[in-house]
Order: structure tokens, then sequence, then C-alpha cells
């Protein structure tokens, strides 16, 4: 398998949360209105998910020339971004390289409504679980940011296949936990996780579906 990375660690740190608080607060119904990944997802209170997810000049800057020193990318390189939500990465990597492929699918009509206006057209709705349409090593980078945590068992294997089918090189970002107090403070905040596994279980996981690529995890301490 490929490398552990240590990319979006630095940006989810920047958030303080209040776990017991967002536990307590009606949580069930507020994980069935999250599940919907629609306004109230992206925009709506943050009782519900992110409490307004906007554009913010720089925040994706430092993480796209990360991606492109890690794996080469060349002005001309073919990405894709699995549950890209509002795809402002995309938008720093297609400013960094000006004749790149950039393509992002992701399941909220909202979030892709309100990506930048530049990509909107290379922006799709799709599901990271099933079969991609691309051949075979057809992108020079396939990425996924908190996206496969949200699948199933059963469904991340298709689309950790996928990943690894489609990409010369992968690189993948999920929830995780190292210990009971990140576990409970994990179980505390998600809304829409649906595999609570701990690094070791991920790790068994990527092996087990054939994954070769990179991969980053980020913990709630």
């Amino acid at each position: 398998m490929g490398k552990l990375l240590n990319i979006f660690t630095p940006l989810h740190k920047m958030t303080r949360r209040n776990y017991l608080e967002r536990m307590i607060d009606d949580k069930v119904h507020c994980m069935m209105k999250a599940k919907e990944y629609e306004f109230d997802y992206w925009d709506g209170d943050r009782r519900y998910g992110y409490g307004g997810y906007k554009y913010i000049d720089d925040r994706w800057k430092k993480v796209a020339q990360q991606l492109i020193e890690i794996y080469d990318l060349k002005a001309d390189a073919k990405i894709l971004d699995v549950g890209c939500g509002k795809a402002f990465l995309l938008y720093e990597l297609k400013q960094l390289l000006f004749d790149a492929t950039i393509v992002g699918f992701d399941i909220s009509r909202h979030g892709l409504a309100d990506a930048k206006e530049e990509i909107r057209g290379d922006l799709f709705r799709y599901r990271a679980q099933d079969r991609y349409p691309w051949g075979d090593g057809y992108f020079d980078l396939v990425l996924s940011l908190g996206c496969l945590h949200n699948l199933r068992i059963f469904e991340l294997e298709t689309a950790i296949k996928e990943i690894e089918r489609v990409g010369k090189n992968k690189y993948i970002m999920v929830e995780s936990y190292r210990n009971e107090q990140e576990l409970f403070n994990f179980q505390c905040w998600a809304l829409t996780c649906e595999s609570f596994f701990d690094t070791a279980e991920w790790i068994w996981i990527y092996k087990h579906f054939g994954y070769t690529g990179d991969y980053e995890f980020i913990y709630f301490e």
C-alpha cells in the first residue's frame, strides 16, 4: 500500500468542536437531516453539518500545492475528486494547473450547484459506490476527502476498487480513531458516518480490497 500523509489534518485541527453539545442536541433528528446532504447540511444551522461552507481564499490552495508536488502533477494532468462537495479543492487545482482536466462528482445537488462557476461544468451528480464511467488508469490522480466513511462496508468495496482502478495515483482521507476517547468524540460529533473503524481496521480494509494508494486519517481529539 501507499504512504500515510498529513495534508488535510492541519485544516481539520483549525475547527473547535463541542462534542457533548452535539450529542445531546436531538442528534437523531440532526443526523437524518444531515444525511440529505442538501442545504441544511452545507449552509444551514451548525447542528446539521458545516453551518455555512464557504469559499475562503487560500484555504485549499496549500492542499492543492502539496498534491501537485507529491504526485508530480503536470499542467495537463487528469484529476478526479470522489465526493467533491462544493469542489473548492478542484477549483484551486485548476488555478494552478490551467490545462488540467478536472472532474468531480457528489450526491449533493446543493453542493454541486454552489461550486465555483468556473468549474461547475466539470462536476456531476453520482454515487461513490457505483462503477465509475472511465477506463483503467484514466486519471493521473484520484482523491477522496471525507467521503468514504459515509458508506457501508459492502459499498466501500466497490468505491475503493473503483478508485484503485481508474487512478494511476490515489489518495483517500477518512475520519477514524486511535483510542476510546477519540471514538467517543467521533460518535458524538459524526452526523453522516456509517463506518466507525479505527486506523488498523481501515488499513485492513484497504489491503483487503486491493487498494495501493496513499491515505490519511483525521481524528476528533
